[in-house]
Parts: C-alpha cells; structure tokens; sequence
C-alpha cells in the first residue's frame, strides 16, 4: 500500500477488536483511523468499507463460508476467521478489487500473524469462494421465511422472528434491506445564530455534497468529504452531527425563552443543545449523563458551539436528585436502549442481543422514567424516547407509564412536520420505523403532568 501501512492488517485489527473485546464498530473504526491520520482519503475509504460491510453482512459471509469450507466459522481461530470474513466480503462485494489480489493479501496476512501452516486453509477456502460463489444456492422465501430472511439480510434469527410477528413480513423485510442502506451523515445547522444559506455555502467550497434531509427545514444530509473534523462550519460549531429523529425530539418539547430544561440522559448533548438553541440562548439546560467521560463530551460540543445557556453535569438517572424535585418545565428521558434502530450505523448491536439483556433494558428504562418523573412541574412536559423498534421497550413502557404515574399523553402534532401526522401522533407518541420512514428506527412519546 502507498502509505507503507497495511491495510488488512489494519482491518483485521480492528475486527478482533469489535468481535473479540466488544468495542462499538464506529468507535474502532474512528480511533484506528485517528491513529494514521496522514492515510489517503482512498485508503481510508477502503478501510471503513471493509470493516463495516464484514460486520453488516457477517451472517450471509459465514454461510458462503460454510459452504465452502471443511471447518465451520465457529470452529475457527478467531484471526482466520475475520481473515476469512473480510476477503469473502471484498469477492462477493468490491468489484475494485481482483479476486486473485483478496486471496493473496489474505494469505500472506494469515502467515505474518503466525498461521503458517494455515496458509493452504485460507488459500483454499478463498479460491474455492472465488470460483464457485455464483453457483452457490442461498435459502428461498418459501422453503423458511425466517432462514431465508437471515441470511439474504444478514440479521440473526431471533431478531427476524420478533419483528415478523410485531409488523408483519412486509414491513421486516424493508427494514432489514434499509439497514443494508449506506447512510449519510445528517447535521443540523444551527439557524438562529447563523445563515442556512452560509453554512450551505461553506459546506459546498470545501467540496462537500450537501442535500435536504426529510421532515425538517435545517437539517441536511452530507457526504464526499474526508474528515468532519476538517469543515470550517463544523469547527465553528454552525452545525451539529444529528440524526432526524433525535432533532423531533426537541420539536416536540416545544421549549419556550425562559423554561428551565433538564435531559436525564444527555450525552453526547445533541438534543439538549437543540433545545438550548430553540430557546435562542435563555433560559437553562441541565444536561446530565452517568460519568464523567460521558459529561466532557457534553461539554465538548457546548464549548465547540459556545451555547451560553446549557450546562453539563455528572448525574446517574438512576438515582432520585431531591434538589430537582418538581423544578422542570421539560424533561427529556432519552433512556438506554436495545439500539434495534441504528443498526443500518452501528451493525454489531444485532449479534449482542439475548433475551436477558431486552430484559434489564426494559427495567433500566423504567427506573429512569420513575425518577424523571419527579422532576417535571405540575402541567409540565416529560419527553420520553429511544432508538430502538422493540415494542416492548416502547408502546408496553408507555403504556406502564400512563398506568403509573400523574401523566397523560398529549398530541404530537401540533409540533411534528405534517409528512408524520398519524393516528399515533394525534395520540402522543410517534414510532419511526427504517425503510418506512426516512430516518434512524426510533420511538417519541409526549406525556403532560396532570
């Protein structure tokens, strides 16, 4: 490679890192690429290609895989494995890349990581794939809907079966493709400071790609440049790295000049920050979250963005702050989450679920609704929303809710753009589904204090 680092080593490196120590894909990906920051743009490219498409399409990966080999993926050393993994992807799926080049590299990398007498295994394997890929017979729709569906979309079983039964096979299948979806990076420009027209402006002379996000006027998706690091309105805290859906949540808190806001779960402080904007500087934003490493990234971007009337502070949501007692006019409850939503941007959250972990999620996000609940004033609003399509932790926690405590639902559609005015809105809450609706899976529930 021209810039005397191995690539695919690189690519390995970080597979273990996401397969074997659990490490978020985004998060190897960006820490292993800050590490050789004078890399080409192209090489860069390839490297995040690589390791997100392994990761994305693992399950179809591993069955071309055990088609063709003697050993099956589960047997293997986990380094021959993603060895294996990442060269599948580049035959079945990079056209730049010649087949003979993939087999070649990978041998070579399997023998400078100590697998020597393995080199015949890789190579046999990878050209076996390479010559007899296209024969292979993958499984049909209507021998096994849900194998069928796991393997063309590469999403574990159990999570296939959940989502048939809460929506049905059609609506599965648009989700499980729009998670296959390359997405751009959706920003919010930060208008009540700035001019949409200058940001756009700048964006473009530094040669981005810049187009209108669904649903909201100031939001944008970009794509074609290097670094986001590297945007002059990005460094000038003009703009803000936001998916659509979080942006509806601060939309339909409706903050007035002068509220005092307190969002429970607040890092990295998209939301909180857009609440602090909508109140064009006044009034107060208690952004919280459980750790210190969570809260300086917080205050990373209300540094970056200089906005005066939100501030960060370590608080665990779990625990009951009296001194918040009945203070706020909104609450936001972003609470953890499965995650299901954002699989299309963070492809290992589908290969960690159990049904133990849905479990302590679902008790999790009720603690923190108990306790949020305290701190919103008499006819005062609580936000509650997450990332995630399992209804369980949705609707059901709603619904729990209602059933609980001193809130009613209040209707989302005086706040919400008129493209996602429902039935469900009209009532309180808003679930966005991927593939159905144009952004991240994600649920909203609006609840007035009686």
């Amino acid at each position: 490679m021209t810039s005397g680092i191995n690539s695919r080593e690189m690519i390995l490196e970080i597979l273990l890192q996401i397969e074997e120590e659990g490490e978020h894909s985004h998060i190897a990906i960006r820490n292993a690429l800050s590490k050789y920051q004078f890399l080409p743009k192209q090489e860069r490219a390839f490297i995040t290609r690589v390791c997100e498409g392994t990761l994305e399409y693992r399950i179809q990966i591993d069955y071309i895989i055990d088609s063709f080999s003697k050993v099956t993926v589960d047997k293997m050393k986990p380094a021959i494995r993603e060895i294996l993994r990442s060269a599948v992807y580049q035959l079945k799926f990079m056209d730049s890349v010649p087949d003979s080049a993939v087999c070649n590299e990978a041998v070579k990398l399997a023998q400078r990581k100590g697998f020597y007498n393995l080199k015949p295994f890789v190579n046999g394997v990878l050209r076996t794939v390479s010559r007899e890929m296209s024969n292979l017979k993958f499984p049909k729709k209507e021998d096994n809907v849900v194998r069928y569906l796991s393997v063309r979309y590469s999403m574990p079983e159990q999570l296939v079966n959940r989502w048939l039964d809460a929506y049905g096979e059609e609506v599965t299948e648009k989700m499980l493709a729009d998670f296959l979806e390359e997405k751009p990076t959706t920003v919010r420009c930060r208008t009540y400071l700035n001019s949409q027209k200058a940001i756009y402006e700048s964006l473009v002379s530094q040669g981005v790609k810049v187009e209108q996000a669904p649903y909201l006027p100031y939001a944008y998706n970009i794509s074609g440049f290097n670094h986001i690091l590297a945007l002059d309105a990005f460094i000038n805290g003009k703009i803000l790295v936001q998916d659509v859906s979080s942006m509806l949540v601060a939309e339909a808190a409706n903050p007035q000049k002068g509220d005092y806001v307190i969002d429970v779960c607040a890092a990295p402080g998209g939301k909180s920050l857009h609440i602090g904007d909508k109140m064009e500087g006044f009034g107060t934003v208690d952004a919280r979250d459980v750790s210190q490493y969570k809260v300086n990234l917080i205050e990373e971007n209300i540094q970056r963005t200089n906005s005066i009337n939100v501030q960060a502070r370590v608080q665990d949501a779990t625990l009951f702050d009296q001194d918040s007692e009945l203070l706020a006019d909104i609450v936001l409850a972003d609470v953890p989450c499965s995650g299901y939503g954002v699989i299309g941007k963070k492809p290992e959250i589908k290969y960690r679920v159990t049904p133990q972990k849905q479990d302590e999620i679902v008790i999790l996000q009720r603690t923190i609704l108990d306790r949020a609940s305290n701190y919103v004033k008499p006819r005062g609003t609580l936000i509650f929303s997450t990332c995630t399509i399992a209804k369980e932790e949705n609707e059901e926690n709603m619904m729990w809710f209602l059933k609980n405590y001193p809130f009613r639902l209040e209707s989302l559609d005086p706040c919400l753009p008129k493209d996602l005015h429902s039935e469900t809105t009209a009532l309180g809450y808003l679930q966005l589904l991927p593939g159905v609706h144009k952004t991240d899976g994600f649920f909203l529930a609006k609840f007035r204090r009686k």
